[in-house]
Order: C-alpha cells, then sequence, then structure tokens
C-alpha cells in the first residue's frame, strides 16, 4: 500500500505522521468505548493497552468492533503500521487520502533523474551557444581574440595528395637547413619560407645536404620534401641548374659533380675567348640545363658545353651574332625580374619602353648584383646598392647594365626579342607568396602597387623578400 499523503497531493512528515497515528489512536479508542457502552462487560484486568494509547481500557467485544469499524490494517513504507479509522463512513476521505496517490519511493527519484538529466542538457547548450558565440564573434573582430579561438591562423603547409608537376632545386656546397628551406620555396615546392626548416627545427634534425640537383613537385609536404632530398635516386645526374642562376652558385655544382676544386672550375670559366666570346666574363652564357658527362669530363670541356648550348638558344630564336651579348644581358634581367610566364614579356616590354623614352632603367636586380648582393632574396635594395657607382646599377646609369647579371632562360630570351605589345613603365610584385605582379603606365598606378607590397610585407614581417 502507498505511503499516506496530505490533502494537498504530497507525502507526509515524519511529525504529520505522528499526529496521524495519534488521532487515528484517539479515534480507535472512543470507537472502543462507544461500543463498551452499548455492550456491557467487566473489564478485564490482563487486558493491553491499545497501540497509542496512554493507560488500561476496556476491550471491546470482538464481534462489536468488527461491525462498527471494519478495520483493514494499513502498512507504511519501513514496515510501520497504522491502526484502522473508526469508521469507512466517517473517514471515508482519510481512507482514500491513505490508500491513493504515488508512491515517493517509486516516482520520486525518477522525477529526480529526469530533472537532472534536463539541467545537464541546459548547461550543455549554454556551453555550446557560449563558444560558438566566441568563435563568431572573433571571426569577425580578428586579432588577439581570433588568435585565442585560432579563426586567424593560417596553413603553412600544403596537405597530402596536392603534389603536382615538377620543380628543381640545387643545393649547393655548405647550405644549410634555412636556406634549403627558402630554395624549396622559391621553386613553390613548400606553401611558406619557413615551414621545412621550422619542421627541421621541431624533430631536431640536422640532415647532410649533398651538394647537386633535385627534381621534387610543386606543392608538397615539408615531411614529402626531406624524404625527397635525402633520397640518392632524387638527386639528378651531371650538372643541372635552374633559370637565373650566377656564375658564383654554379660553380660548386660543377666542382661537385665533376669531383674537381672549385678552383678547377674558376681557371675554366677564367678567358671567354677561349669559348669564342667577345666579353668580359661568361655571365650569361652557361645555359641553365642538365648535362650527363661522361666520367672524366674536365672543367673545360663542361664549360664548353654550356657555351655551345646558349649559341643554339640564340639561334634558335634568330638572334644575330653581333646582338647576342645585348640579348643575353637583356634576357638576364628579365629572368631576375619576372615571376609568372606571362610577366616575362611584359618585363620585357617595360625595359624596351623605358629606354626608348630615355629614362633609367631602375632595376633593383642589376644594382644587388654590382654590389654583390644578389642573393639575399630582397626585393627591396639598400641605399647602398641603389647609390653605388658601378656599371651594373641601373639607378645610377642608363641603359642596359653592363654584363648580364644571370644565366637566363630560353623563356627570358624569347622574350628579350618578342617584348608584349603595352605602354607600361612600371611593374611591382605585390605579393611575394604568390609572385604576383602588376604593370603600371603612370607613376600614380606605380605607388599605389607599391603601397601594397608594403601593406604585404607589414602583414608579413618575416619575409626574406621583405628583408626579414
Amino acid at each position: 500500500m502507498s505511503d499516506p499523503l496530505s490533502p494537498e497531493g504530497r507525502p507526509l512528515s515524519r511529525r504529520e505522521l505522528r499526529e496521524l497515528r495519534a488521532r487515528q489512536s484517539a479515534d480507535w479508542d472512543a470507537a472502543a468505548r462507544a461500543a463498551g457502552d452499548s455492550t456491557p462487560s467487566d473489564p478485564s484486568p490482563s487486558s493491553e493497552p491499545a497501540r497509542g494509547s496512554t493507560g488500561p481500557r476496556a476491550t471491546p467485544a470482538r464481534g462489536a468492533v468488527l461491525e462498527t469499524t471494519a478495520p483493514e490494517a494499513i502498512v507504511m513504507s519501513g514496515g510501520s503500521r497504522l491502526e484502522p479509522a473508526k469508521s469507512n463512513d466517517s473517514h471515508a476521505g482519510l481512507h482514500d487520502l491513505l490508500t491513493t496517490g504515488s508512491s515517493p519511493t517509486t516516482r520520486g527519484p525518477k522525477k529526480r533523474r529526469r530533472g537532472a538529466i534536463i539541467i545537464l542538457l541546459v548547461i550543455l547548450a549554454l556551453i555550446a551557444a557560449l563558444a560558438f558565440g566566441g568563435w563568431w564573434a572573433a571571426k569577425q573582430i580578428g586579432g588577439p581574440i581570433g588568435d585565442f579561438f585560432g579563426v586567424n591562423a593560417e596553413p603553412t603547409d600544403y596537405e597530402e595528395g596536392l603534389a603536382t608537376g615538377e620543380a628543381v632545386i640545387a643545393i649547393e656546397q655548405g647550405d644549410t637547413g634555412w636556406e634549403v628551406s627558402q630554395k624549396l620555396n622559391e621553386a613553390g615546392v613548400t606553401m611558406t619560407e619557413s615551414v621545412f626548416y621550422d619542421m627541421l627545427v621541431s624533430a631536431q634534425q640536422n640532415p647532410e645536404f649533398r651538394p647537386g640537383v633535385y627534381e621534387l613537385q610543386q606543392k608538397m609536404t615539408a615531411s614529402a620534401a626531406l624524404t625527397t632530398l635525402t633520397d640518392p635516386d632524387s638527386r639528378l645526374p651531371g650538372v643541372v641548374y635552374p633559370e637565373g642562376y650566377t656564375i658564383t652558385q654554379i660553380v660548386p655544382i660543377m666542382a661537385s659533380v665533376l669531383e674537381v676544386s672549385e678552383d678547377d672550375v674558376n681557371d675554366a670559366l677564367a678567358d671567354p675567348s677561349d669559348y669564342g666570346v667577345d666579353a668580359d666574363s661568361l655571365e650569361g652564357w652557361l645555359f641553365p640545363a642538365a648535362y650527363d658527362f661522361a666520367p672524366g669530363t674536365d672543367a673545360t670541356e663542361a664549360v664548353q658545353q654550356m657555351v655551345d648550348r646558349t649559341r643554339s638558344s640564340l639561334d634558335d630564336a634568330g638572334v644575330q651574332k653581333e646582338d647576342r651579348q645585348r640579348i643575353l644581358t637583356e634576357a638576364s634581367v628579365i629572368q631576375r625580374e619576372a615571376a609568372a610566364e606571362e610577366d616575362f614579356f611584359k618585363v620585357a616590354r617595360v625595359i624596351e619602353n623605358r629606354l626608348d623614352d630615355d629614362m633609367l632603367l631602375q632595376m633593383d636586380s642589376t644594382a644587388q648584383y654590382g654590389v654583390g648582393k644578389m642573393h639575399d632574396g630582397d626585393v627591396f635594395s639598400s641605399a647602398e646598392a641603389l647609390e653605388d657607382d658601378n656599371a651594373w646599377n641601373t639607378y645610377v646609369h642608363k641603359g642596359l647594365p653592363a654584363g648580364p647579371i644571370a644565366n637566363p632562360g630560353e623563356l627570358a630570351i624569347e622574350a628579350a626579342v618578342e617584348p608584349a605589345d603595352g605602354s607600361w613603365l612600371y611593374f611591382a610584385t605585390v605579393n611575394l607568396a604568390t609572385g604576383e605582379t602588376r604593370f603600371a603606365s603612370t607613376l600614380d598606378e606605380h605607388e599605389k602597387n607599391v603601397a601594397l607590397l608594403q601593406e604585404w610585407c607589414a602583414d608579413n614581417p618575416d619575409s626574406t623578400g621583405c628583408g626579414g
């Protein structure tokens, strides 16, 4: 039987239960006395007092009591027992109250569990809402808040499975991990300039890179690039170097592949007339390509093959003998200044237009070459380089520089021979990561483009191209 409930439907407290028992005992005593009055009987001195009474009382006749009260026992939770009420008629409401309603021992805990689950769900929903709200606010505001929530972070490494095409880098004797990291980025192998180096530092690796030229792919992960560079099969045979390399960069590669000293290579390059070249230097005449020299080839034979390859390329482009040095000089500037393939022909047009207008070329690559800082990688030249009075500085001297500043490839030679049509007088690379270059016909347009480059460098202060 269920525990008794109050008229309001709640479980009775201990005090209320005691009061209820007292009232029930009083009712029982009253009923017993009434029965004794109507049925005379001598009280038995041995009779026990009724439950809940304070002294001896007369025991009613068994039949009289049953007829009057029709009692039934009420069992409380925990085994306690309440005596029946005086009468079904006079206490019907109390009887109904005691025998109906829900048991707190069966329903109460379930209600508490359901309430706890609901509260937990509400808390989790609030936490999710706060997190999403913070993320959204951080995305809108950016700055430190965005850094905290990670919405400002940009990827620095390519994902696996994106590698495509081909890329070639040349590792020189003594190249450090940082220098290799820069070359990988410049060749389009890695996403950022420092990701490869950062990986080496994080993994506490210090691999010894063997000089030579390596074939990789565009958009490789830093770890995949390291695997390739440490695989002997990835090293291309013979002498290989990319377009735009200078003699200074080529010498150690030749020495490594030919297994001779760098002095031997420099001696072979000392006199251009030995190879039929009418110039003060062989700069520009060592065509960038793959040369698979037979074992035992000496440096002089190797240089002769490179010069012959340059003559073949000039002949294919229709360059007359008397124009070879001029075309190679202009092509070397194009090679160092242009980024995308279509930019080669536009840069060639800028050079031609400025020469036609009797303007200074003002090419930073020529100023840097003149002071021996060609390989710093900065797009902004130092004041020293811009003001130095050497024959290659086109900020000081009008016309083309005194000679080639690098060894150009076929595309640069073609651009020098057939420039694009246009009125451009200026150009500026506005994004050093992508190589995006904008061309302008007026100084006002150009200054706006330079401002874009400065803004990009301000956002990427660690970029080597910006002097970082």
